[in-house]
């Protein structure tokens, strides 16, 4: 029996972190349309913070996230809207107005060790009657044992899949397998997400598959924060040539890709020297834009920043960081963190 893998095409919720939040209307409903037609069942639509994710801290929207999830919903004829909710960030009446605007489901994320925090998030998704989903992010922090502790609590909350999200692109292939391996004892179904810092979105991906995963994301042309997601299209065509079935129209996602998404990309998402620093140094993906920023305010190179951040542990909800060790650098005037990197 052919297995059967889900894809969520999420290049309107995290390619809105180099879109800068200032995706359209009309770029909605052309990917939208896109998408549904080649066949992806998934699609988040949501600020890159998820909902409530529009402020001064995060960024702010171009268009009320709100209306481009009515919006995609009205499009999709086969596919199902998602959003993304971090508790702390958004609420339930988020969560209440996104349904009412049709979403069918929410990923509900929290640091890897936080899901304890999400309880009343689950149970809100219960009585709206939405596909929940947990999101452990940061996953690489602890151990498969500990991550899979955390996922019982979601599992035990009501998630119908939990989620190892590689924030920081810093996995290797056998941190995914051990992480897959130990979900899948607790969760009813297991998802990766997977960042391309280190240049392993897609090779990581595929292991998460191998190893029991049913659940993967992508982002079209890989459009995504740091160095981008895994691409749709082509996890598309290795699910493919690997004979497992998506009902992914492999050239459908390509036209999409080099159509609607290239033209409208600020920039094409690579795993280049700052990049490669957020996965050396474990580091949240959607820091990299903020810390290049203040870094050539400075003067001073944003690779110091990233590695200092991960020495301290940075997470996500911790961007006022990045400020703070960009000016301590900066008054230091030395590169210390960054030859840390150079002698691995």
């Amino acid at each position: 029996m052919t297995r059967t893998i889900r894809v969520t095409d999420t290049t309107l919720r995290d390619g809105s972190h180099p879109m800068r939040h200032a995706f359209t209307v009309d770029q909605v409903e052309a990917i939208v349309t896109a998408l549904d037609a080649s066949g992806v069942s998934l699609i988040e639509v949501t600020h890159g913070d998820g909902l409530g994710g529009s402020s001064l801290q995060y960024g702010m929207s171009h268009v009320p996230e709100l209306e481009l999830i009515e919006r995609a919903a009205s499009l999709a004829d086969r596919a199902r809207i998602a959003v993304l909710l971090l508790p702390g960030v958004g609420t339930r009446r988020d969560l209440q107005a996104a349904a009412e605007r049709g979403a069918r489901a929410v990923r509900i994320a929290t640091h890897c060790t936080e899901a304890d925090i999400s309880e009343q998030h689950f149970a809100a998704a219960g009585e709206l009657g939405l596909e929940a989903i947990g999101f452990l992010m940061m996953a690489h922090m602890i151990e498969p044992a500990a991550l899979a502790e955390q996922a019982s609590l979601m599992a035990g909350f009501g998630a119908r899949c939990v989620y190892i999200v590689d924030s920081a692109g810093a996995m290797v292939p056998s941190d995914v397998r051990s992480r897959v391996a130990a979900l899948l004892e607790v969760a009813p179904e297991v998802g990766f997400h997977g960042h391309n810092n280190m240049g392993l979105g897609i090779g990581n991906t595929i292991t998460a598959v191998e190893a029991g995963a049913s659940r993967i994301d992508g982002c079209l042309r890989g459009l995504g924060a740091g160095a981008g997601n895994a691409a749709t299209e082509l996890l598309a065509a290795v699910l493919h040539q690997s004979g497992l079935d998506t009902g992914l129209d492999v050239f459908g996602l390509s036209d999409a890709a080099e159509q609607i998404v290239k033209p409208i990309m600020p920039f094409q998402p690579f795993p280049d020297r700052e990049s490669l620093a957020l996965g050396f140094a474990g580091v949240y993906s959607t820091f990299l834009l903020h810390a290049k920023r203040h870094s050539e305010r400075l003067g001073i190179d944003p690779r110091d920043v990233l590695v200092e951040l991960g020495r301290r542990k940075a997470v996500a909800g911790q961007e006022d960081w990045i400020v703070d060790v960009a000016g301590e650098i900066a008054a230091r005037g030395d590169r210390a963190p960054a030859k840390e990197g150079r002698s691995a």
